[in-house]
């Protein structure tokens, strides 16, 4: 697998910053190979972000991968977000570096009460797809919103769990 990223952050017309993805790295007409979603994400476990809107830290640990590719919401994405969410993953560090509208929320499920003892954050971020032609030509870029979901550890620290709630939106990017 190629290790590179092609990943720019851009701004729309609006001044608000959409992470570029250039490259499709994870394709299927029918269905993605999630093992190697997972396999590609533990190359950011061990790496520390900034939230540029918010100064927050974050954190990538090591139940990301595995979080990311084999959650629930994972699950139930099909064809088009599925892929998008697939193809997001090359964008994770800029994802949380632009990150912003900051929410808290305090555990709902038992089973976090240890890992996320502090509660939960979520945050807005955007990335763009390409869209390629018949013709091999790039047409356009494909405008997606997401939440990235971080958990408040009984450490203290703040950890990328999951991004989820992907939409497609119909504006491009300028």
């Amino acid at each position: 697998m190629n290790d590179s990223r092609n990943v720019s952050v851009i701004h729309d017309l609006e001044g608000k910053k959409i992470v570029i993805i250039h490259d499709i790295r994870f394709r299927g007409k029918r269905k993605i190979n999630w093992k190697e979603v997972e396999q590609y994400l533990k190359r950011y476990i061990g790496e520390v972000y900034e939230i540029m809107d918010s100064a927050d830290i974050v954190y990538v640990g090591k139940d990301f991968a595995d979080e990311y590719s084999g959650s629930q919401d994972t699950a139930r994405l099909k064809g088009a977000l599925a892929k998008a969410k697939a193809n997001a993953s090359q964008g994770i560090p800029e994802l949380i570096e632009t990150a912003e509208n900051r929410r808290h929320k305090g555990n709902l499920n038992p089973k976090h009460q240890r890992d996320a003892k502090f509660g939960w954050y979520r945050y807005d971020s955007r990335f763009g797809l390409p869209v390629y032609g018949e013709d091999g030509e790039l047409e356009r870029y494909n405008i997606f919103h997401v939440e990235m979901l971080i958990r408040h550890d009984a450490d203290g620290k703040r950890y990328l769990y999951d991004v989820v709630n992907i939409k497609k939106r119909n504006r491009h990017p300028a």
